[in-house]
């Protein structure tokens, strides 16, 4: 059998993004534009959560969304009917994650340089999105009470990643027999630092300290 040369680019690929996220956010920074990337599998509440955190900020900051999804515009539209704040969709083409320069072709759409914050909701994934840098000054990752309290295990990049993370739904925490503590502990082995808030976007219970947990991390940004 014939042999052929194996090249492995993925180091370079990745180089590449990393080179050009660390430029988008220099360019964010000039404009005063704090980017704050959110991820999770597909239905722990990515949209519910942005539209209760947005409606808690929006009085406070210029808010803009960047929706992204493979196909179909259903959640940029909702953010923007419950929220009124400016709201874009970006289709992926059939890639199941956001990098750099797609970040940056959805920021020249909705105009970051006029905004204060913006939250760009990634593809419902746990695995792609996580190991590419899309610029963001935070990451951030929503885990749902149904989901169970291994998923920290089952998938550690992405908690090793973000900075915050919300355990939402908990409203069902009865149901679904969770364990807080357990999960919190699994986080832990991944993250020793990041933020760890439960929330329901449903009732609403924790958003105000997700919004406050926000607010000092804009604010210290601003100041260094």
């Amino acid at each position: 059998m014939q042999r052929v040369k194996i090249i492995n680019l993925n180091k370079g690929v990745f180089d590449d993004n990393d080179r050009q996220a660390d430029l988008l956010r220099a360019k964010l920074g000039a404009d005063g534009t704090f980017l704050i990337n959110v991820m999770s599998s597909p239905g722990a509440g990515k949209t519910t959560t942005l539209i209760a955190l947005i409606n808690a900020l929006k009085d406070k900051f210029r808010i803009g969304v960047m929706e992204a999804d493979i196909d179909s515009d259903v959640d940029a539209v909702k953010v923007a009917e419950k929220t009124g704040v400016k709201s874009v969709q970006l289709h992926t083409g059939g890639m199941c994650h956001l990098d750099a320069e797609m970040t940056e072709q959805g920021l020249k759409g909705i105009g970051s340089e006029k905004l204060d914050l913006i939250f760009l909701e990634n593809v419902g994934n746990l695995v792609c999105p996580a190991e590419f840098d899309t610029g963001a000054h935070l990451d951030m990752t929503i885990l749902s009470v149904p989901e169970g309290d291994d998923k920290p295990l089952k998938y550690p990049l992405v908690y090793e990643k973000c900075g915050l993370v919300l355990i939402n739904k908990t409203d069902a925490k009865q149901y679904f027999g969770f364990d807080f503590d357990k999960c919190l502990n699994n986080i832990r082995l991944r993250n020793k630092t990041s933020a760890v808030i439960p929330i329901s976007a449903k009732t609403g219970d924790g958003i105000s300290a997700v919004a406050e947990f926000i607010e000092k991390k804009i604010s210290f940004w601003k100041e260094n």
